[in-house]
């Protein structure tokens, strides 16, 4: 009697962590109907056709999981498996990890622990190929979770070598994670954190070209920008660098696709342009720019949802206002006043004493230029007053210099008059 053999429920390679989750982690049960779309999603592309079978993966793709889950009516162990990821209350996982079997069983418990139903992630065992690369990444997860980022760089490179073998995107997906996890821990390297994030990342983004995985490429070039802008100091050529990269995020996403990643490139790319060495006359269009950055990031950035960082970019904001070469200048400081004023509201004597006396500094110096001289001393003084109550003796020079200028264009005035 011959034994009967149990076949695959879906082929290999799998598309299994290219795509964000629930969506990443569904399989693709096998057939001549779904393989051309099994092929595309393993190389990070959307398929530009479903098949009645995928409508769920399509849906959850889209985000649209309470639809995904609709569709998953089947009886069959991929279906039930799929509606695992997202109604994991409807599955007891030993019996779906037996009816699944191999080589799939190991995502009963990958997703157990994605999803916090289990302590840990299951051991690497027999696992190959995209499975084994998932698994080694949730261990990495838990590494980090522990605080062990050696541990987790570590497992994540080893589960780069079989994502390579099977899903290039993957292998990016997975170079992305240990790059930002290095960022994080400032984990030392051969060259240094630094220079190891950007190689790493640059590998990644190699990886992930031609896909349509948009958003993770974004967050790519964001932290890649971030960690050139952070080591640039005054260097031209490293804030140049970080600058392409953050318009690379701005054109692989929108704000309505992902408004944090979009908001935090706009604002960044304005600090950039900010403080980028003055070398040519044209250099003064990047503050033209950097203020539509810092208005285009306060769209998502406000002080109920971000705090710190509606505030830091409104005072980016009015301080680029302030210095912007333009006709309408007198309505940019106005503009630039009322930016102030907003922040002082949140930054108060208690919390932020400096943070609030630099405010009032700079508020101080914009009614100055506007000629409002008797405001202007009244905010000045209760800057310096907090900064020489701080002994922060260079910023109590600044505040004299303009308390200065103020008295001599007022000594000005009333000698003309």
């Amino acid at each position: 009697m011959i034994d009967e053999v149990r076949a695959e429920p879906a082929a290999r390679p799998q598309p299994l962590g290219v795509f964000p989750l629930p969506a990443g982690f569904f399989l693709v049960p096998g057939g001549e109907d779904t393989e051309a779309c099994r092929a595309d999603l393993v190389a990070g592309r959307v398929p530009q056709s479903w098949p009645p079978a995928l409508r769920a993966h399509e849906l959850a793709l889209a985000g649209d999981i309470d639809g995904a889950r609709a569709e998953l009516r089947g009886d069959d162990p991929v279906t039930r498996y799929n509606r695992f990821v997202v109604d994991p209350d409807g599955e007891d996982p030993a019996r779906l990890r037996e009816d699944l079997g191999e080589p799939f069983a190991v995502l009963v418990d990958l997703v157990s622990f994605v999803l916090g139903r289990a302590d840990g992630p299951p051991e690497l065992g027999t696992a190959d190929g995209e499975l084994a690369a998932l698994v080694l990444s949730a261990q990495a997860t838990q590494a980090v979770d522990r605080g062990e980022p050696e541990r987790a760089l570590r497992l994540l490179d080893e589960a780069v070598t079989p994502a390579l073998g099977v899903s290039r995107p993957l292998a990016g997906v997975l170079l992305g994670a240990a790059a930002v996890i290095r960022k994080d821990a400032h984990v030392p390297g051969t060259s240094g954190p630094a220079r190891e994030v950007v190689d790493t990342l640059e590998r990644a983004l190699e990886l992930l070209d031609g896909t349509d995985l948009r958003v993770a490429q974004a967050e790519m070039h964001l932290t890649l920008a971030l960690t050139l802008h952070e080591e640039a100091g005054e260097r031209r050529d490293l804030l140049v660098r970080a600058v392409k990269h953050y318009h690379a995020a701005l054109r692989l996403v929108t704000s309505g696709e992902a408004p944090e990643l979009w908001a935090a490139a706009h604002a960044n790319l304005a600090i950039a342009y900010l403080t980028m060495p003055m070398t040519e006359a044209s250099d003064q269009l990047r503050q033209g720019v950097a203020v539509r950055s810092l208005r285009s990031a306060l769209k998502v950035y406000t002080p109920e949802t971000h705090p710190e960082r509606w505030a830091s970019a409104q005072l980016n904001l009015a301080n680029a206002l302030v210095y912007l070469p333009s006709r309408r200048q007198g309505d940019n400081l106005v503009e630039a006043v009322e930016l102030y004023e907003a922040v002082l509201e949140v930054r108060d004597r208690e919390h932020d004493p400096l943070g609030r006396a630099r405010v009032l500094a700079n508020q101080g110096n914009a009614l100055a230029h506007l000629g409002m001289f008797d405001h202007a001393k009244a905010k000045l003084y209760e800057a310096r007053f907090i900064f020489e109550e701080f002994q922060d003796g260079e910023s109590v020079r600044t505040v004299r210099t303009v308390l200065d200028e103020i008295a001599r264009q007022t000594t000005l005035t009333r000698t003309q008059g």
